[in-house]
């Protein structure tokens, strides 16, 4: 809770002492009304007495009111006021923490946590600081003052309020035992439901395919139901709360009236008045006493579950960032050229490495492909240049400068990335091929989509250009997700090209005119083409190819038939030899 106290600012602070003030103003309001109370009821049993003493004092009583009400509404706009946008900021530190995290610490939290930390616990925190802030300092100043008030008026009295409280605070000690272990289970179980939501979306095409919809039925079901029973056994036993609260206070009001009854009775005729008055003021103070003693134990009750929510929170906020932001900005002598020198790299926690001993080159304008068996490594490579992980041994230079010592954004400037799965945005086809840069003219998108071949399909949507594209592309097929993605990336105009088997979705056809577009149209640019098809880089100026992390050979197409058995394997694999023979 102390780490997100950063995110309160000065103006925060300032009207939260402004609060302060007001309630201050607002019990003093309060606890005047007794003693005008107090007054009018002498007024009333003294003989002699004018009503306009009575409509005086009467006034006296509204005005408290009033004052009293016009603080509380202040108090309240400003508490609303500051707990939003404290959230507000939280939640943007938040997204932006998560946007920061490198592939290695977003395996530390699933998605569907990260969706929750960021909805449903930000909120628990902000109601807890809109209520509890208002509790938190009228409860204690109201119960103390009230204390003052009533000091001296009757022992009786005061035992009787004090028993009223001890029981009503051992309720709440009970209730508190009882449902807070509860609540910490609630956030996790809304993690559970989130990720079984999410799963249910994402895969259903699949779930119907196989005929699963009653399987994932019943699984979200199981979930729910734990959630559903975890709630209503907390809500049924905070139901608790209210009858006895209010059995309390009706008890304690018939206790004081008892007893004052018995004083009376006991008083002689001047002191009667004046026991009878007391009576009215210290039951209007006693029930001041009583409601702050539960404001402070609602207060208790809301803490763990705003604190469990804050932990959650500060959990993400304190992961220590594996990939550190450089300060080169890329200015360099060099352009598109990238070198990989004897790197290798193993995954945290791991022993065995996934790549190593790795090198080559690439120059401006050239085209390298790596190609491999399946788990060889390839998008490993692809992701170490993105630097969405850093390389255990060895070192990657583009332009001749470690990747490491790039600032982020500059490094990112000068790739092009086009991933392995297609991503689509919510928005227009122009949107989602203008997404990687920040002023892209129209012309620039379209002859980024001419040249990735989806300007022909995109011509055949209902709005052309300005047709929408649903989130993940589910109203396009992958065939034209690939080709918008490749047409943001040329849009774009990056150094160096990143395709990390890019062309999967794509008929041969399609692919061998869109390489031939490439390498027509994009000319200074550098190439990396992470292939499974032998026919994508067939025409690339060297191959990579990897085996089990390691680099088997490098060559041309034709050399690599010759030297590399592992290639040649590879080829044979997926071409004739006749095929072979003619390119």
């Amino acid at each position: 809770m102390l780490r997100l106290i950063k995110e309160f600012r000065k103006k925060d602070f300032i009207m939260i002492f402004i609060c302060v003030l007001l309630i201050l103003f607002q019990v003093w309001l309060d606890l005047k009304l007794p003693d005008y109370m107090s007054e009018i009821t002498r007024l009333v049993q003294t003989e002699g007495t004018k009503i306009s003493e009575v409509l005086k004092q009467g006034a006296y009583m509204l005005s408290c009111a009033l004052g009293s009400l016009l603080s509380a509404f202040l108090v309240g706009y400003l508490v609303s006021y500051v707990s939003a946008t404290f959230s507000k900021r939280t939640r943007k530190t938040l997204f932006e923490k998560v946007q920061s995290f490198s592939m290695e610490r977003m395996k530390y939290f699933r998605t569907s946590s990260l969706i929750t930390r960021t909805t449903n616990d930000i909120t628990n925190i902000q109601m807890f600081i809109a209520m509890g802030l208002q509790m938190l300092i009228k409860a204690p100043i109201t119960a103390v003052w009230a204390i003052f008030k009533i000091f001296g008026k009757g022992w009786q009295w005061s035992l009787a309020t004090l028993i009223a409280v001890v029981i009503l605070l051992i309720i709440i000690v009970i209730l508190m035992v009882t449902v807070l272990p509860r609540f910490k289970i609630v956030q996790k179980l809304i993690d559970r439901i989130n990720g079984v939501t999410r799963e249910n979306l994402n895969g259903i095409r699949v779930i119907r395919a196989f005929n699963s919809e009653k399987y994932q039925e019943n699984k979200f079901e199981g979930v729910n139901n734990d959630l559903t029973k975890t709630q209503t056994f907390n809500q049924k036993v905070m139901s608790v709360m209210s009858p006895s609260m209010y059995l309390i206070m009706n008890f304690l009001t018939l206790s004081i009236y008892v007893i004052g009854m018995s004083l009376i009775n006991g008083a002689g005729m001047f002191d009667r008045l004046t026991i009878f008055s007391n009576m009215v003021v210290f039951s209007s103070y006693a029930m001041q006493v009583l409601m702050s003693f539960l404001m402070l134990a609602m207060i208790f009750i809301m803490y763990p579950r705003a604190s469990v929510s804050a932990s959650r929170i500060t959990e993400v906020l304190n992961v220590d960032e594996t990939i550190k932001d450089g300060n080169f900005l890329g200015d360099t002598k060099t352009y598109g050229e990238i070198e990989f020198k004897n790197v290798s790299f193993k995954y945290p926690d791991a022993n065995e490495y996934v790549l190593k001993n790795i090198s080559f080159k690439a120059k401006k304008g050239d085209t390298l492909a790596i190609i491999g068996s399946t788990g060889s490594g390839k998008s490993t490579i692809v992701n170490l240049i993105m630097r969405f992980y850093d390389v255990t041994e060895g070192e990657i230079l583009i332009d001749g400068v470690n990747v490491k010592d790039y600032k982020l954004e500059a490094l990112h400037e000068k790739l092009g990335y086009i991933p392995q799965r297609a991503v689509m945005f919510d928005g227009s086809v122009n949107y989602n091929i203008g997404y990687g840069k920040n002023k892209v003219s129209k012309k620039e998108i379209t002859d980024a989509a001419v040249i990735a071949q989806a300007n022909d399909f995109i011509l055949k949507m209902p709005n052309k250009y300005e047709s929408n594209v649903a989130a993940g592309g589910t109203n396009i097929s992958g065939g034209q997700k690939q080709r918008i993605a490749i047409a943001r990336a040329i849009a774009k105009n990056p150094e160096i090209f990143v395709f990390d088997d890019s062309f999967s979705a794509l008929d041969y056809k399609t692919d061998y005119e869109l390489r031939k577009e490439l390498k027509k149209n994009l000319k200074e640019a550098t190439s990396i083409i992470v292939a499974q098809r032998v026919g994508t880089i067939i025409n690339a100026d060297n191959i990579v190819v990897l085996d089990k992390g390691k680099v088997v050979g490098i060559g041309s197409h034709k050399d690599l038939l010759k030297k590399c058995k592992v290639y040649k394997e590879i080829a044979l694999s997926q071409l004739s030899r006749k095929e072979l023979e003619n390119e």
